[in-house]
């Protein structure tokens, strides 16, 4: 039976955090805002049938996860005719695990449509379980505007150190911090001239920074502020789905200096920014040099969450309908 016959409800198994916790909170924020001024109720649990069911990484290894595939097996059993879209955001090969996969692949196995956050990840998990002809779409992701934006950043002037920056809420290897390290060796040997580099967020305990300049972790409206008083993003994070970091640099209005095994990462640095894989160096050079064509780019085709929660909203408005809910 309906909550209410004029409010549609969507049950997420995400509580957003106000602390910096990874990419997935804030998406749940932005959708949740649009839901509302559509005139959605939104819940975090599956206590009463909801319209549409969202689950968000099915692990229930953090409070703010209020169901995963325990909970929605029962609810299938008792509720098969409410639809249920699964965001499949993770992998096994983005932190070195080997559980993931096959749980996502369990959950998946009762959802009615499946998004992915790059087409990176889909194709990874085609070549796995995913059946293609499936219910599916590609969404990828974007930050809240009304935070991340380009306003008030600024192309260096003539002869002003050029400032990178990074930001990693993990402090998993796989970020990136070989590459992290290397640059900030490289800075404080002499070998990059002008060039300056930050680090917000946490970093592994055997790194002890030369030349570089650190912050601790960091969201919203300060984050925001640190990256856009700089110029180039770096993210060497290693078979990524897609994430965040990158995303919000973005927003900021940085151009994107990114390793060539990023995963999903490399889907938005083909557009505006320069690859790397072993010459960190000179893809340092290349994108100084290109700085105001590839900044050009970037602001032409600006990722947005406003775009990114208006796909998902349409997509839930789509199942609720055709299930006969609404």
């Amino acid at each position: 039976m309906l909550l209410s016959k004029f409010k549609p409800t969507l049950a997420i198994s995400l509580v957003p955090t106000r602390s910096s916790w990874g990419g997935a909170s804030p998406f749940v924020s932005q959708l949740a805002n649009c839901l509302w001024r559509r005139g959605w109720r939104v819940v975090f649990d599956l206590k009463r049938e909801p319209d549409v069911v969202l689950v968000i990484d099915p692990r229930r290894d953090h409070p703010a996860k209020r169901f995963g595939l325990v909970e929605l097996e029962h609810f299938r059993e008792r509720n098969p005719q409410v639809p249920i879209l699964h965001r499949i955001n993770e992998c096994d090969q983005r932190k070195g695990t080997n559980d993931i996969d096959d749980l996502l692949r369990r959950t998946n196995a009762l959802a009615d449509h499946t998004v992915f956050i790059s087409e990176w990840l889909r194709e990874y998990f085609v070549e796995r379980w995913f059946d293609p002809s499936l219910s599916n779409a590609v969404i990828y992701n974007g930050a809240d505007p009304r935070v991340y934006h380009p306003i008030g950043n600024h192309l260096p002037g003539p002869g002003e150190t050029v400032r990178i920056v990074t930001h990693h809420w993990s402090d998993n290897p796989l970020k990136g911090f070989d590459v992290y390290r290397q640059l900030d060796e490289m800075i404080a040997a002499g070998d990059l001239e002008n060039v300056a580099f930050r680090v917000i967020g946490r970093w592994p305990a055997d790194i002890h920074w030369k030349a570089t300049e650190t912050f601790g972790p960091m969201t919203g409206q300060p984050l925001a502020k640190k990256l856009r008083e700089c110029h180039l993003y770096l993210t060497a994070s290693r078979w990524e789905p897609c994430g965040m970091h990158h995303v919000e640099g973005a927003q900021c209005g940085l151009p994107l200096l990114y390793h060539e095994d990023g995963g999903g990462i490399v889907e938005a640095g083909e557009r505006y920014g320069v690859g790397f894989r072993d010459d960190l160096r000179s893809a340092i050079a290349r994108a100084v040099d290109r700085l105001g064509d590839l900044r050009h780019r970037l602001l032409e085709q600006l990722p947005s969450g406003e775009r990114m929660v208006l796909d998902y909203a349409d997509t839930i408005q789509r199942l609720a309908v055709e299930s006969g809910r609404l």
